[in-house]
């Protein structure tokens, strides 16, 4: 799932401290969003500057047309973890806290959020904010929206971002306090995300079994759930009773085009308007048709290899280590990205490092493992684990050129040393139900996987490798990682934070839990019909399409 060229140093409207402690640990979470930078290195000679956003829209339009690689299985909040779904129900449910397109936090459906103690966060809403079915926001529905991510019922992609909640009630008709078990820096972060998502109580529990995918989503954002032709398109129809600006367009329609060459196709003839992932094998095309402008900005995106199964080959940490000095990154960043990326050898972008002291960033990045091709000694590795021969199955996807030249980049390399590393092709709503449906990864030993960290720490990927955790697919179990993980968390100060988080670091990289490869920035295509919409990941966790309007 795969961090911005320059944050603006700002804290969160509204918010103030109670106490002179709140205020520090809100001091420190808004340095902590206020001082990454972009990415260190080339593009490849792509250009591809940076920026946060496109020119603001010049006037309101009727409707546009976006693309989407594949269709969302459901729009429940609780399970949106992935492009598709977040890129749709951004527009329409909204959270506590709100990402900015620079990847700072401001509020969103909580007008401030303090905490007196490091154990208790405490969210003041605003007042009439209506959602889609008439009703209006209270505490009340806050709680129940948390608490649907930790019922066991829901299987909540986001369920481990509560895991240090002890409980959450409303103490007002307009205040939600939430009581910690330890301190944790990840927490409030985490409320710009879909984890902190406010959907009305009343409306879901109409709703039962149905809910995300027919009907409405009794949310509260500039967008409400229009007509849904399955396998085709998704219609978002502007909310008239919205509590903030108004959506520059009266309807936003999501078109599912799951053939890279048809979206990319449908962009130049006008078809479609935008899109967000374009196929980097289309970014000359699209920059050199004249019909609209490519942008590139901040995607706090890491390009991987992840490992699904540690009991077959994968299983020792030489076979793991053998395919990472084999793989041709180079190469994969100039043909599978287009030549928009970096090679790296981290799992984590050093944008998500801004906040770092210098010794942390060291700690982190210097000595890591080597990311140029050694075969000879790749294949000694292989020999001396006992692999020569060994099968292992990598799932490719007709998404576009970076998953699919990653899965042949990984073939390639297991041929050079000695492993038989078969292709298992699937449909791009298959590639997506990897990441919430573990059946579909029984038998499969490797995927292409860009993620993007949720928030801007680097505990957010790190965090993936702990006992347990919803992306830990492969099982990694070690008590000393879980042990910094807590520490790491519990440290709201980010200098802090990120001594631990180095270790952390270079522990996943020397263990080869997932095999690193590229940073890579984020894309979007703009006909000239349109504009304004971000061009940061921030579209994942704010009403983008709201701001998408005439652009001549």
């Amino acid at each position: 799932m795969t961090t911005p060229p320059s944050r603006i140093r700002r804290r969160p409207s509204g918010r103030h401290g109670r106490t002179a402690a709140a205020t520090a640990v809100l001091s420190a979470l808004a340095l902590l969003a206020a001082c990454s930078g972009p990415p260190k290195g080339g593009t490849g000679g792509v250009e591809a500057r940076l920026s946060a956003s496109t020119p603001p829209a010049r006037a309101e339009i009727d409707s546009f047309t976006w693309a989407l690689y594949a269709e969302p299985p459901t729009l429940d909040y609780t399970v949106a973890f992935d492009y598709p779904q977040n890129t749709v129900l951004s527009n329409v449910c909204e959270s506590l806290m709100r990402w900015t397109p620079q990847l700072t936090l401001e509020p969103g459906l909580a007008r401030q959020a303090v905490n007196p103690d490091p154990l208790t966060w405490v969210y003041d809403l605003r007042s009439g904010v209506r959602f889609h079915d008439g009703r209006t926001m209270t505490a009340d529905d806050v709680v129940f929206s948390l608490g649907r991510q930790t019922d066991p019922k829901n299987a909540a992609a986001w369920a481990q971002v509560f895991r240090n909640v002890a409980s959450v009630h409303a103490t007002g008709p307009l205040q939600v306090t939430v009581r910690l078990k330890r301190p944790d820096s990840q927490f409030p972060q985490y409320m710009a995300t879909a984890a902190g998502v406010v959907a009305s109580k009343a409306g879901v529990e109409a709703a039962g079994k149905d809910y995300g995918t027919t009907g409405g989503l009794a949310c509260t954002g500039p967008f409400r759930l229009g007509a849904w032709q399955k396998g085709q398109s998704i219609e978002l129809e502007r909310f008239d009773g919205y509590w903030g600006a108004e959506a520059k367009a009266r309807k936003a329609v999501f078109r599912v085009l799951t053939d890279p060459s048809a979206r990319t196709n449908a962009m130049l003839s006008g078809e479609i308007d935008g899109g967000y992932l374009i196929p980097t094998e289309s970014y000359a095309r699209l920059r050199e048709s004249g019909v609209g402008t490519l942008y590139f900005g901040e995607g706090l995106s890491t390009v991987n290899v992840n490992v699904t199964d540690m009991k077959g080959a994968l299983g020792d940490v030489r076979v793991r280590r053998a395919l990472s000095l084999a793989l041709d990154r180079s190469g994969f960043v100039k043909a599978g990205l287009g030549g928009a990326g970096t090679v790296t050898g981290s799992l984590t972008t050093r944008a998500a490092w801004g906040a770092a002291p210098e010794s942390a960033l060291r700690a982190a990045f210097d000595g890591l493992p080597p990311t140029e091709p050694d075969i000879e000694k790749a294949k000694a590795l292989i020999k001396e684990a006992g692999a020569t021969g060994k099968t292992l199955t990598m799932v490719t996807s007709p998404i576009g050129q970076d998953v699919s030249l990653l899965a042949t980049a990984v073939q390639a390399a297991g041929t050079r040393i000695g492993l038989d590393i078969r292709l298992k092709t699937v449909a791009p709503n298959a590639f997506t139900a990897l990441f919430t449906d573990p059946r579909a990864r029984e038998g499969v030993d490797m995927f292409p996987l860009t993620l993007y960290n949720s928030i801007t720490d680097p505990l957010d990927l790190l965090a993936n490798f702990k006992t347990g955790a919803y992306l830990n697919y492969a099982g990694h179990s070690d008590k000393r990682y879980d042990a910094l993980v807590d520490r790491a968390a519990a440290a709201y100060a980010p200098a802090e934070r990120m001594e631990i988080e180095a270790q952390l670091n270079r522990l996943a990289a020397e263990r080869f839990l997932w095999i690193p490869v590229a940073e890579w920035p984020t894309s979007v295509f703009l006909n000239k019909r349109i504009t304004g919409a971000p061009t940061t990941i921030a579209y994942m966790y704010r009403p983008w399409a709201a701001s998408v309007g005439a652009g001549q």
